[in-house]
Order: structure tokens, then sequence, then C-alpha cells
């Protein structure tokens, strides 16, 4: 079992940054990957970011490439989505996600979930 809890939501301007964490818990933080994802009132949850157990492979959606890094550091059971240069079209509500299965970009393919955190882009 896998516990995990976002933190680091909030509102912030156009062009600004946001470092969001998700503390875990449960099992060996470094024997599975982490990933995000973001659900945006009326739309469908889509993938933003994923990162393997080691830290050492990531991967990103074409819409936060460049902007958003993904990171974790295993010693503290955390990982982080730092995101720069934030648009509007960021605004969501923002999932951290464990122990993928098959297709990592795929929602249903994670086994936990966090409560989510808000990120509310002003323009």
């Amino acid at each position: 079992q896998v516990q995990l809890v976002e933190s680091g939501g909030g509102l912030v301007q156009a062009g600004g940054s946001l470092r969001l964490s998700c503390a875990a818990s449960g099992r060996t933080f470094s024997s599975y990957p982490v990933g995000w994802f973001r659900q945006a009132p009326g739309k469908e949850r889509e993938f933003v970011a994923a990162i393997n157990g080691g830290g050492s492979s990531t991967f990103y959606a074409d819409s936060v490439k460049g902007r958003f890094t993904i990171s974790r550091d295993n010693a503290k059971n955390t990982g982080y989505l730092q995101m720069n240069s934030v648009k509007p079209d960021d605004t969501a509500v923002y999932y951290c996600a464990a122990d993928p299965s098959g297709n990592y970009k795929r929602p249903s393919d994670w086994s936990y979930w966090g409560q989510g955190t808000q990120v509310t882009v002003s323009s």
C-alpha cells in the first residue's frame, strides 16, 4: 500500500512559478514510479509528467515540456513538480500518483492517488 499527500498548490500569476510536493508513505518509495496528472473543470484527467523509481528517467506531456520539471528525493520520500512559466491553461487540480502498470499516460493504469491540490493561474 502507498499513501500520497500533495501540497504546494495555490494562486499564481501567469508567467510565475510554483512547486508542488507529493509526500509518500507505505512501501519503499524508490521501488515505484511517481506521476503527476491534472484535471480541469469539465475535462478528463490528463497526464502531466512521470519519473521512474531511481529518478533517472522522466517523461512529460507536450503541453508542459520545457516549462515543468518532475523530480524526486528518495531519502525524503517526496516527489516534486516544479512549474515555471505557468499559463492560465495550467489551471487545474493536480494529482500525484504512484505505481503504474502498462501505459503510464493512462490514469486508470496507476494504482494509488493523492487527494489533489488546486493550482489557479491568473492572467
